[in-house]
């Protein structure tokens, strides 16, 4: 009877159990809900692992250079690097290997969560216009990528999306862009968590017009008629007004900006500046050039602990088409330090290459000279020398969001502005020249911009081991990956677009 009386409790004490598992079993400080503005934040804030790479983009376009290969092997050698192409796809699709999502996914949740949601709906607006910058980004970078079932596998289970024809995403980004300014409502909710721009709805159309007007230029090539309608739009809505539109996001020693990293910790002996983009700046007596270059006497220093030369005239940039072997033999050698390095000039680790500095995602600056590239080509009404003008004065300006020590007074602007005066016959070479300065450490957009507009001219890389038949690298390869967990959309998008290597061009960049 005992025994019975005991297995009676025990299946009373397992039913009351189980009527209360759920609230027992429920931690009760654990968020059951994630604010999709907190994702978003993120999502702006993860774009930045993007732009931080210095194999490729400013190689190809000859600002910065190492002369080592193994893992830093990229455009330094022009050779195919699937460990360090694929570094775009990978930040901005899924995110990074120490447990950071990529944009695109988080974007993507947060529109999920919004689109129906009308007090939200100035957070779910901001999310298309920013994926829009982003998807840009993919197809500069690649060309045809996923883009319409992109980030829903949690949605709809779609683990392998197809790759979409880059022509018809560029399409699809010019409508996103108007939906979504039309539907921002500075009446509705403020997103103050925005990292750009604290859910300011004025800066908001501001940031999505300066992003049509860049897609728009991106079509001079292929379809100019399609490139002025697009420019037009964009500049009557109204583009940035001044550097406080500028987007970016701010670092702090706590929250450390990855290029800072690299410049002042295990790589900061490893990476120069290109001798072309010194050249420029010293020969054209460019204020900006004591402001981003510096020469430490020992690289693999801290800048305190060793001699920092910041003469514009002593500024040696490390040219290309040698590795660490033959450096030695290339003109005007300096020499290399015994400790780590060369004596050629870096990025100065007290302002562009600080660990608390901020990274720029699209500038006021930019956006005046791609204004001028549209006056000039009459597109556009106003003057293009006022735009180029504008243009230079910006960047010059923004230098001393990076430190006070980087400030260029307006003295200086003028006698360079007075010096390199706006000249129409050779407009186009001075305002994508410029436009490549003002896209210093945004590699991404000075490589897209370089092959749109075939400025400044460059020498081509002639590294003896160099894999490419051409003289330039003109988008970068899919992950090899894709090649095997997604092979039947990797090999459609490979059959319709042309081989997966580094001459393949995107579908704006024609010969």
């Amino acid at each position: 009877m005992k025994k019975i009386l005991a297995l009676v409790a025990l299946a009373t004490g397992l039913i009351s159990c189980d009527k209360n598992f759920e609230s027992i079993n429920t931690n009760p400080v654990q968020s059951t809900s994630i604010d999709p503005l907190y994702l978003f934040s993120n999502a702006q804030l993860n774009t930045t692992l993007a732009s931080q790479t210095m194999f490729y983009e400013s190689a190809i376009v000859q600002q910065t250079n190492t002369p080592f290969g193994g893992l830093n092997t990229g455009a330094n050698f022009n050779q195919d690097n699937r460990d360090n192409t694929r570094v775009n796809w990978l930040y901005l699709y899924s995110g990074t290997n120490n447990g950071n999502n990529g944009p695109i996914k988080l974007l993507t949740a947060v529109m999920n969560q919004t689109q129906n949601d009308s007090t939200r709906s100035n957070l779910y607006h901001m999310s298309r216009i920013w994926r829009v910058y982003v998807f840009q980004v993919l197809v500069d970078t690649y060309g045809d990528v996923p883009y319409f079932d992109a980030g829903k596998a949690f949605i709809s289970g779609n683990k392998l999306p197809k790759y979409d024809p880059q022509a018809e995403i560029y399409t699809d980004l010019v409508k996103e862009l108007d939906q979504a300014i039309a539907g921002l409502n500075a009446s509705k909710r403020i997103e103050t968590g925005d990292l750009f721009y604290q859910g300011n709805i004025a800066q908001w159309r501001r940031l999505a017009y300066s992003l049509m007007l860049r897609i728009g230029m991106r079509y001079t090539k292929v379809d100019a008629a399609k490139a002025q309608s697009i420019v037009q739009k964009a500049f009557q809505g109204g583009v940035f007004q001044s550097n406080d539109d500028n987007v970016k996001i701010q670092y702090t020693s706590i929250y450390t900006n990855p290029l800072g990293n690299l410049w002042n910790n295990t790589e900061k002996a490893n990476f120069y500046l290109g001798a072309p983009f010194v050249n420029f700046l010293k020969t054209t007596n460019d204020p900006r050039l004591t402001v981003i270059a510096a020469r430490y006497r020992e690289p693999s220093k801290n800048p305190e602990q060793t001699t920092v030369d910041r003469t514009a005239a002593n500024q040696i940039g490390m040219p290309y088409g040698y590795d660490d072997g033959s450096i030695a033999t290339a003109p005007n050698f300096p020499g290399r330090v015994p400790s780590g390095g060369w004596n050629y000039s870096q990025v100065n680790r007290r302002t562009l290459g600080k660990v608390d500095g901020p990274n720029f995602y699209l500038t006021h600056a930019q956006t005046q000279l791609l204004l001028a590239e549209a006056a000039q080509r009459g597109w556009i009404t106003g003057s293009a020398a006022n735009f180029y003008q504008a243009g230079v004065t910006a960047h010059m300006a923004q230098m001393s969001s990076y430190d006070a020590s980087a400030t260029i007074p307006q003295s200086a602007i003028d006698t360079y502005l007075a010096a390199q005066p706006y000249v129409a016959a050779t407009g186009l070479q001075q305002i994508n020249t410029q436009y490549w300065v003002a896209s210093f450490l945004n590699g991404p957009e000075a490589f897209a911009n370089w092959r749109r507009s075939g400025f400044p001219v460059l020498t081509p890389n002639k590294y003896p081991g160099r894999t490419i038949t051409g003289d330039f690298i003109r988008r970068l390869t899919y992950p090899i990956l894709e090649q095997s967990v997604n092979a039947e959309n990797y090999n459609v998008a490979v059959s319709r677009q042309g081989p997966d290597d580094l001459e393949t061009r995107v579908f704006w960049d024609k010969p």
